[in-house]
């Protein structure tokens, strides 16, 4: 594409000087309720792309503005307006991601064969759906059931089912660290600071499966939409579950909600004569750099009041790898972790400008905007829908190594040695063994 072909609105100075090494133009323009037809209007063409990677901007508004204008879309979140995910005057059920989603794919009827809308195509959300699809397929094959890759929703999840699976996580350790550390008083992160802080101001979502059989007590149920999922009455930032992965091991995340632990896990909901047979439980598990952590652990203390200083870690950062990927439970061979182990060294030879953190996001966004070119009708979609092995063959280059592991883990490893814990020792795969009290 010619760079003159491109134009950044932003709220911010930063990224200028990198988008005038590449000959781009860049406007500082902050987008609201008021403002953003003004702004982005004059700029779209029918058949120009709408790359949406804001935060507090409004994705329904900018997909309905799209969708006007013939042009096509893209975000890596579905964002409501500054200040929605914490307003008081929301419940959290109206504040959750459920909501966010449900209120997106209310449009795909009015905008159906209009021109390709791709919701929440990052890395997670969005990589990770075409994860699941091939670690499915490994499962089968080193398991022995013979299958061919399934063509629609209901084939993916009779496979999941037909494999035994339970839980689904997204299973995520990021080990980038810089010279220097967090100081008092600062968030620190290696990918956007206010998105993290939003979604882990949220209440905790996930996916909810049909082997589950203890409804946590501070669970609620949504009473709208799909019903793939239920959330906690308490922020995902507070609340922390058991998970693996190849590199680290077993390791204590956070449960921040995402899109995909909603989406997964309605994907692969198996309805039979209107009754629910088979849905996995899907959520994210997240460990994000020591110095996020420690970033969060004053955030919570200061009862989630942002720090006046924050840090998105870059050209600062001396060592580590982003290791992403999907953890299938509760097949034959136990667990299996695939997906990406991607390191600072390793993202910068690939592209500069980058950790491993946002090249993991930037390939993902790059083989998402390529498939919507390639299928330019398919109106408002969600990476669960999309092409796995084209996205994953665009997205590999950009990824480090993309392995598959097995693990005989389960949450009950070397639990209740110091002291007694309510566990469910018949079945490791239940949520209550994984969460941390």
């Amino acid at each position: 594409m010619p760079r003159e072909n491109i134009v950044i609105v932003t709220a911010e100075e930063r990224g200028r000087e990198v988008a005038a090494e590449f000959g781009v133009d860049f406007r500082v323009a902050p987008l609201t309720r008021a403002n953003y037809r003004d702004i982005l209007a004059p700029l779209l063409r029918r058949g120009d792309f709408l790359l949406n990677l804001s935060v507090d901007v409004s994705s329904v508004a900018l997909i309905e503005l799209a969708q006007e204008l013939g042009a096509f879309y893209l975000d890596t979140c579905i964002e409501p307006w500054a200040g929605g995910y914490t307003d008081p005057a929301l419940t959290p059920s109206q504040r959750s991601n459920y909501a966010l989603r449900e209120s997106a794919l209310a449009l795909a009827p009015r905008f159906a064969g209009g021109p390709t809308a791709v919701l929440t195509h990052g890395a997670n959300p969005g990589l990770v759906s075409h994860f699941v699809k091939q670690a499915l397929l490994d499962i089968a094959k080193d398991t022995g059931l013979v299958v061919r890759t399934p063509r629609d929703r209901v084939g993916w999840a009779l496979l999941a089912r037909d494999l035994g699976i339970k839980v689904m996580h997204i299973a995520e350790r990021d080990t980038q660290a810089a010279a220097a550390p967090k100081r008092p008083g600062e968030f620190v992160n290696t990918w956007s600071v206010d998105g993290f802080v939003g979604e882990g101001s949220q209440p905790s979502e996930l996916g909810w499966g049909t082997h589950e059989r203890h409804f946590p007590d501070d669970a609620r149920r949504h009473g709208f939409g799909c019903d793939a999922a239920i959330y906690l009455m308490r922020p995902g930032a507070a609340t922390r579950v058991r998970s693996w992965t190849p590199m680290e091991g077993p390791y204590h995340g956070f449960l921040v909600t995402h899109n995909e632990s909603i989406s997964i896990a309605d994907y692969y909901s198996l309805v039979e004569g209107g009754t629910l047979r088979y849905r996995p439980t899907v959520h994210y598990a997240y460990h994000p750099c020591d110095d996020a952590v420690l970033s969060l652990h004053e955030l919570a203390g200061k009862n989630w009041a942002l720090q006046a200083n924050k840090r998105l870690m870059m050209a600062e950062i001396a060592k580590g790898v982003d290791e992403l990927g999907v953890l299938l439970m509760g097949h034959a061979k136990g667990a299996y972790w695939y997906g990406s182990r991607l390191s600072i060294d390793e993202a910068r030879r690939l592209a500069p400008h980058n950790n491993a953190t946002s090249l993991q996001v930037t390939a993902a966004v790059l083989a998402g905007l390529i498939w919507a070119i390639e299928n330019p009708r398919a109106g408002i979609v969600e990476a669960d829908g999309m092409d796995h092995a084209r996205i994953l063959d665009i997205c590999r280059t950009y990824l480090g190594e993309v392995v598959g592991a097995y693990s005989d883990w389960t949450p009950l490893e070397g639990r209740g040695a110091l002291f007694p814990e309510a566990v469910d020792a018949a079945d490791p795969w239940q949520f209550k063994n994984f969460r941390v009290a």
